[in-house]
């Protein structure tokens, strides 16, 4: 069987060693999903690029997102580093259990937007119209639809690479959802 291996920075081209020490000077270490991609001359900059693109969502909002998705793909890697950001950007531990298990019951806009990505991701894009319907009436716009899909496609593709590669988690090893839900 295939032995998926993340790359050392002197095994990546010099372009994805440019970003390594980048990355290393933003964030203290580069993350095994970020170097996993440098066995591609160019994936590493192109997702980069893909996820820091500009926005009409906040930080938390991309975090909700990003959260619900990771849980419905079964994503330890990305379950595990969205806890650790979620929590940056100011959710409980509690509130990012709720916000896996799909729902933000302690904000209705969150709630609204959880639900929304939630049902998204799971169906494809065929969302029922009561969800579209609630995710409007919190205020979303068309724009923020078109921009929750850039943020659950962001999510895909890293959810798959992690769970097809299965390499090393590098982050604090968030609780299974299953596991909390039974008190486990």
């Amino acid at each position: 069987m295939q032995k998926f291996q993340v790359p050392t920075r002197e095994e990546v081209s010099e372009g994805n060693q440019q970003i390594f020490d980048q990355l290393k000077k933003n964030l203290g270490f580069v993350p095994n999903l970020y170097a996993y991609y440098a066995h591609n001359d160019t994936a590493l900059g192109d997702y980069l690029g893909f996820q820091n693109r500009k926005s009409t969502l906040k930080a938390k909002e991309r975090e909700v997102i990003n959260l619900v998705v990771s849980e419905i793909n079964g994503c330890r890697y990305c379950q595990s580093a969205h806890t650790v950001l979620g929590k940056m950007n100011g959710f409980s531990e509690e509130q990012i259990l709720e916000i896996r298990g799909g729902n933000a019951p302690f904000d209705s806009k969150l709630n609204a937007l959880a639900q929304f990505a939630a049902a998204t991701a799971r169906n494809k894009g065929r969302v029922d119209d009561s969800t579209k319907e609630a995710f409007f009436a919190a205020g979303y716009t068309e724009a923020n639809l078109i921009d929750v899909v850039f943020v659950i496609g962001d999510k895909i593709i890293s959810n798959y690479i992690h769970n097809l590669a299965g390499f090393a988690i590098d982050f604090p090893l968030a609780p299974e959802l299953s596991e909390v839900e039974a008190g486990v």
